[in-house]
């Protein structure tokens, strides 16, 4: 299924477009990132200087808000900065993966045919044993050994390249497993930062409500 989906030829048309426009999102958000810092340090200081100051109430709560914005927009950037690089990650993991696959069961056909042309060359050798031990001209003998020879010399190769594709096969599968378990590891750590996302925001909403108090 995801072959089907990121194999697409209108992919790699927009690829190029597309690191471009990753680039772009990526560095306005760390521009917005470092402003709702800038925000937040500057509104902070003013907090407790104002706080300090016994200023008067209308003036505080403005600093007040102002503080709270700058906080929101920090959690928002920061977050979605974050989220972003999970998602450009998840795709890359998933494009591998289902390269993989794809090498993976091309592999197996492989392994398949020259499996189904050994046994074919195993039983016509063991026909033409058969057709020597039932003539004893010399000719036709040598001939037939030749042909033996030829036979078994084919085995062999056919051997040999079972056996290389039979590691390919292996290396194949060790990749796919590794491939899984680094898309596995990287949905737990989605899920655990998800979770502190939600807590955090719980925690801001409740100061809001406090503030409103």
């Amino acid at each position: 299924r995801w072959q089907k989906i990121f194999m697409f030829p209108l992919w790699s048309k927009m690829a190029v477009f597309w690191n471009k426009m990753f680039l772009t999102i990526i560095v306005l958000l760390i521009v917005l990132f470092l402003d709702a810092v800038r925000e937040v340090r500057k509104y902070s200081s003013v907090h407790v200087n104002e706080k300090a100051a016994n200023v008067n109430s209308s003036a505080f709560d403005h600093i007040q808000m102002k503080l709270f914005r700058s906080q929101r927009n920090l959690y928002l950037s920061g977050f979605s900065l974050f989220l972003w690089l999970v998602l450009r990650r998840t795709v890359t993991l998933l494009t591998q993966l289902a390269k993989e696959m794809a090498s993976h069961a091309a592999l197996e056909t492989q392994v398949n045919d020259a499996t189904e042309a050994a046994k074919k060359y195993m039983a016509e050798n063991e026909k033409l044993q058969e057709a020597l031990s039932g003539k004893g001209d010399g000719k036709k003998k040598e001939s037939t050994d030749a042909t033996e020879e030829n036979l078994k010399k084919e085995v062999e190769l056919l051997k040999a390249e079972l056996q290389k594709t039979s590691h390919a096969l292996n290396k194949a599968k060790t990749e796919v497993a590794a491939g899984k378990k680094q898309s596995e590891d990287l949905r737990r750590e989605y899920n655990h930062l998800m979770k502190e996302f939600q807590q955090l925001q719980q925690n801001l909403n409740k100061a809001e409500d406090k503030k409103d108090l």
